[in-house]
């Protein structure tokens, strides 16, 4: 694993855990408990490790796909827009078809808004720890 993947792993990993805790189990917590949809004894090592997995592949795709862009502003909003449609498909999106919950309009409601703020601080807070860094190169064979 290289320093540029560990760090843009870094930049997903440690805002979205943190927010993620805060958001979920502090600050909205009885909206959530309203839902209905959470287990009493969340398992946090499984978000955890969930969290881990995504952020190596974020910054994998970053660097592979983002870094390339010139433009600083775009690289963000791009990378931004990339990360919060593909996150909001399988947080929010796929959670509310399968889960069982109050109401689905009000899950949606609330995901998405930690979605949005997610990626508000997760698209510049990459760009902005990797911008001297250039992309990745594919392995020669």
């Amino acid at each position: 694993m290289t320093k540029r993947i560990t760090i843009g792993a870094l930049s997903y990993l440690i805002p979205t855990f943190a927010l993620g805790f805060v958001w979920h189990l502090v600050a909205f917590k009885g909206y959530y408990d309203a839902l209905g949809m959470y287990r009493k004894d969340v398992i946090i090592p499984f978000g955890f490790l969930s969290m881990s997995i995504q952020a190596l592949l974020f910054a994998w795709i970053y660097a592979r796909v983002f870094a390339v862009w010139a433009d600083v502003k775009w690289r963000i909003l791009g990378y931004a827009a990339f990360g919060a449609v593909l996150s909001w498909s399988f947080t929010t999106i796929a959670v509310a078809a399968k889960n069982v919950m109050s109401s689905v309009p009000d899950y949606l409601l609330i995901e998405s808004g930690f979605t949005l703020v997610q990626w508000l601080i997760v698209g510049p807070l990459t760009v902005l720890a990797l911008r001297r860094s250039g992309p990745l190169q594919a392995a020669h064979a």
